[in-house]
């Protein structure tokens, strides 16, 4: 794998503080190389990801949700050129797929060395369809652009995001523009900010599951399309 030099220096920033690794992925005949800390458990000793949510670094972790939400961006057929943004990113996979299927991407999160992650991927994937946005959505930009897609995978986990993250979708997203959000079943604040998005949106519910280390995951898959 060559590296330019920018994403190379990059890359090498990110092994100072972390124990890396690549993995590859292939999603509806699309390959992708997504970097990763190799070793997250130290991460998530004496930690519930459900409810120590306020100390659990999201981000670090490549979620079954993510997984499914990257496998439906790698599949779905669009006009050529639509834009798609991806909010609280992490390491970008649902992003990065959907760069690989043709659409031209914006991955978004709130810290500059987060995105740091997928920047390498991209490059690593030969991706050159994605921009890198730091966004906070307790406080974005004026000038925030707007898209014909939204997506993100375990964003609901915080209630004081739901207003915020409605405000952020209603400001960003397209007249008939559509949003997808993946999450765990086992994430309890999911239905209470659908509750919220039905205002706004119609919500239609979709449902898959995914294998990790012998447990099968339930991901709920919800498709926003403004009233």
């Amino acid at each position: 794998m060559i590296l330019s030099e920018p994403v190379a220096r990059i890359h090498a920033e990110l092994k100072k503080k972390y124990d890396l690794t690549f993995t590859d992925l292939r999603l509806k005949g699309k390959d992708l190389s997504l970097l990763q800390i190799a070793n997250i458990e130290p991460f998530l000793t004496g930690k519930d990801i459900f409810k120590d949510v306020s100390n659990f670094p999201y981000w670090i972790k490549l979620w079954e949700s993510a997984m499914v939400l990257a496998d439906l961006m790698a599949g779905l057929s669009h006009p050529p050129g639509e834009t798609l943004l991806e909010v609280g990113a992490g390491l970008g996979a649902a992003g990065l797929a959907a760069a690989a299927n043709g659409y031209e991407v914006t991955i978004s999160d709130y810290q500059e060395e987060i995105l740091d992650f997928p920047r390498v991927s991209a490059a690593a994937s030969g991706l050159g369809n994605v921009r890198f946005q730091r966004l906070d959505w307790l406080n974005p930009p004026v000038d925030l652009p707007c898209y014909q897609v939204i997506i993100g995978a375990e964003i609901l986990f915080r209630e004081t995001f739901f207003e915020p993250l409605l405000d952020l979708f209603n400001r960003a997203l397209l007249p008939g523009g559509t949003i997808y959000l993946a999450h765990d079943i086992r994430r309890q604040s999911m239905p209470k900010f659908l509750l919220k998005a039905e205002k706004y949106y119609q919500v239609a519910v979709s449902t898959r599951k995914i294998k990790e280390a012998g447990e099968t995951i339930t991901v709920i898959v919800n498709r926003l399309q403004a009233k």
